[in-house]
């Protein structure tokens, strides 16, 4: 595992939790992060996920708290990384985000530090998504390029 710094990466700007049921931890978290946005359940058609097509349906929660965004995610049908979360019993923090322009130029400096995409998708022609792992790092990252 490389411990090489990835360039010019902006703040942090939301922390994601995989939680096994919504509506019980949003009631228990708004005590810490403030009131949630319950989300309609969101489809995710066709991203690559681990080499391959997939789908998935997550039920997602937001909360903001100043600059930083608490995500909560309940998976809930398909295949993503915080379904695979799930099965194993890891609840709790699954990854943290940057908002980046150029998506390409960051998976690649993250890859020269470890990292592998396990999961990305290309919604149009600005608006793009990645997640990414690293062998014995529990934590994944999301570069989010959108406008």
């Amino acid at each position: 595992m490389s411990n090489e710094l990835i360039p010019n990466l902006p703040p942090i700007d939301q922390v994601g939790f995989v939680v096994e049921n919504l509506q019980q931890s949003v009631k228990m978290y708004e005590a810490l992060f403030g009131k949630f946005r319950v989300w309609d359940p969101t489809s995710i058609e066709e991203a690559q996920y681990r080499g391959e097509l997939a789908s998935c349906t997550l039920h997602i929660a937001t909360s903001q708290n100043g600059s930083l965004e608490i995500e909560l995610i309940q998976a809930v049908s398909g295949r993503s990384p915080h379904m695979e979360a799930a099965k194993r019993d890891k609840f709790g923090m699954h990854h943290v985000r940057y908002r980046i322009k150029e998506i390409e130029d960051y998976i690649r400096a993250a890859k020269s530090s470890g990292y592998e995409v396990i999961w990305y998708k290309q919604w149009d022609e600005v608006t793009k998504f990645g997640y990414l792992e690293r062998a014995g790092d529990p934590l994944i990252i999301e570069f989010l390029e959108m406008p």
